[in-house]
């Protein structure tokens, strides 16, 4: 049964021409002054779902300008935090109206299973909600302690024009984890979606502008990363950068940035592993091992794609491990019972089978998986485990965003301790054991951002997020998101006769 080929229905968007998207800039939705379009080909099932205008860099001048002026002299950084609060709460209730339109929409750009894409998008409508309670706690600080005749005062200001610059995995809930907390500071924004997933970024832009924001305040640009995103970056209006994506073009933006002294924050890859001890649960270990492996076809920052698991029980975890990765439904995201869909494009597939070929040809095992699936339309691979895999390898160290788990084993808490930190990245870890010490001793000692503890990729948008080393620069989300958009700004009111005159 297995090797019978995936048959993928096509939907009814396949029968009518794609649908069209103009960029947003200060208020209007505009095409390209050169009349430049983009086509988005829907991974999944081969159709072209979407064209976009395709911005270059006259789009990004009129959208800097447009968010400068909206800043400068617009009603949005003047408003009472309530009011801000009132338009992101009416934001997040649009969301949850469309929620359906667009958790498809990402299916079909991304090729993500749409009930997962339905749990993205409640999600992101529920960080809207969050960041509007933030809106109105936003607060600075008062020092009457520093003699009679003065008083300190600490305000928050909005940071400025803020340029955010999103990747494809999670299109919606990434831009969800940083514009809203931009708006709540009081900014006005720039944001670019990656080109092969505009379409639902670009339909929020729409329900911004119903929910009433003002003109400026928000402009979108679809368009390619050189053409868009790097003039972006390098602009002289943006203060400040918010960026998500890989650690290689991170690198590049924070370069970038540095030419003007931008305020930088970043999001980027991660090797995040699961350790396993003997003791844990081991059926919730296993499926939170699949879980953390295949989630997103592993298109996932996040990804627990290293399983580090203690010699002791190696071998049979990893049967039961793939026990259940052959129960794992591989097929058309459009299907509520999909677990896994399309990868993004037939070239990040070529290039996550060749980490696959490579560890084969170092001496790791393939456990299952690794080949591409014969389907009707789409791109879809087979969910991977590779076993035997060194610490050296490539496929140990390096980011593969795809749906494969690499399997490493230890003896001792130190060496799988030295495992997991054996990497440029820090982003999550993933511990299992009903050992309060273990635990306890691998969250402590584990260098990354987040740790999970018996369970594995959970998210609340009450809960910093961010990484170690290479991992990336800032956290987002948790309660202090919102001071992330913000300058400090320290006055110093005297009374009385000034003393101590310098030159009388």
């Amino acid at each position: 049964m297995m090797n019978a080929p995936l048959n993928i229905k096509m939907p009814s968007e396949a029968s009518v021409a794609p649908k069209g998207y103009k960029l947003l800039i200060g208020g209007k939705h505009v095409d390209a002054r050169d009349g430049r379009t983009l086509e988005r080909r829907s991974p999944g099932h081969g159709f072209v779902v979407s064209r976009y205008a395709q911005a270059g860099e006259a789009e990004v001048e009129a959208a800097m300008l447009a968010a400068h002026k909206a800043f400068e002299s617009g009603p949005w950084p003047r408003m009472k935090a309530a009011e801000r609060a009132a338009l992101l709460l009416k934001t997040a209730n649009l969301i949850d109206s469309r929620l359906e339109d667009i958790a498809r929409l990402e299916a079909l750009e991304s090729g993500k299973p749409i009930a997962q894409a339905r749990g993205e998008i409640a999600g992101a409508a529920d960080i809207w909600r969050y960041s509007a309670a933030l809106a109105r706690t936003l607060s600075g600080e008062s020092y009457a302690n520093l003699g009679d005749a003065m008083l300190g005062v600490v305000l928050r200001e909005p940071v400025g024009v803020v340029s955010i610059i999103t990747p494809w995995n999670f299109p919606f809930l990434i831009v969800s984890q940083k514009l809203p907390f931009a708006l709540a500071a009081g900014c006005t924004a720039v944001v670019k979606p990656s080109e092969m997933t505009s379409a639902s970024t670009l339909l929020l832009g729409d329900l911004l502008m119903e929910a009433g924001l003002p003109d400026g305040g928000v402009n979108i640009l679809a368009g390619l990363g050189a053409d868009v995103g790097a003039p972006m970056v390098s602009h002289p209006l943006a203060e400040m950068v918010s960026f998500t994506g890989s650690t290689r073009v991170g690198k590049m933006t924070m370069a970038a940035a540095a030419n003007s002294l931008k305020k930088v924050s970043m999001e980027l890859g991660g090797k995040n592993g699961q350790i396993v001890f003997p003791d844990a649960d081991l059926e919730a270990a296993a499926d939170a091992a699949v879980f953390g492996g295949f989630f997103n076809a592993g298109e996932c920052c996040n990804a627990g794609s290293r399983l580090i698991v203690h010699e002791a029980i190696a071998n049979d975890f990893l049967e039961a491990v793939k026990s259940l990765t052959a129960k794992v439904t591989v097929g058309d995201p459009l299907d509520d019972r999909t677990k896994v869909g399309a990868m993004i494009s037939p070239d990040h597939l070529g290039k996550v089978t060749a980490y696959v070929g490579a560890a084969s040809s170092e001496g790791a095992k393939l456990a299952t998986g690794g080949v591409k699936l014969a389907s009707s339309a789409g791109d879809y691979l087979a969910p991977t485990i590779v076993s035997g895999v060194r610490e050296d390898m490539a496929i140990a160290r390096e980011e593969v965003f795809g749906p494969v788990l690499s399997v490493l084993t230890f003896e001792t808490i130190e060496r799988a301790l030295h495992i997991a930190n054996n990497t440029p990245y820090g982003l999550s870890a993933g511990v299992w054991s009903a050992d309060i010490d273990t635990c306890m001793s691998v969250a402590r000692g584990v260098r990354s951002g987040t740790v999970w503890v018996n369970t594995f990729m959970e998210g609340y948008p009450e809960l910093p997020f961010g990484g170690y080393k290479q991992s990336g620069l800032g956290r987002e989300l948790g309660r202090r998101a919102v001071e992330d958009y913000t300058e400090e700004k320290t006055i110093q009111f005297h009374r009385g006769p000034r003393t101590g005159w310098w030159a009388s």
